[in-house]
């Protein structure tokens, strides 16, 4: 029964004898270094960076459900594509304003 489920695996079209399996798969570099990139302090933080990979996130994620074969390996890398990019500028909006707050306190 395994030996048939691994052949199944492997004769899929967005199996990894296609790039379909690859690219998606070489893709959780960039999820795995926003996830790393949590401990950075928040003014080092980029907006275009992060808007660019929460946007590449959502776009793909819903390509990736309306496409034949469904490329489960596509959409879940994206997913996590959109909810690090969408908390890293949680993080930097949420200390961008803190300072803008602090500024105008100070200055009052």
């Amino acid at each position: 029964m395994a030996t048939s489920k691994l052949q199944a695996l492997w004769n899929h079209p967005a199996g990894p004898k296609t790039i379909h399996f690859w690219a998606p798969t070489f893709k959780w570099g960039i999820s795995i270094a926003n996830i790393a990139d949590f401990s950075k302090p928040p003014e080092k933080l980029s907006y275009p960076q992060q808007i660019a990979v929460t946007a590449t996130g959502l776009i793909w994620s819903r390509y990736s459900t309306v496409i034949t074969p469904k490329n489960w390996n596509l959409l879940s890398v994206n997913v996590a594509m959109a909810c690090t990019g969408l908390y890293q500028l949680s993080r930097k909006i949420r200390h961008d304003y803190s300072n803008t707050e602090q500024a105008v306190v100070a200055e009052e």
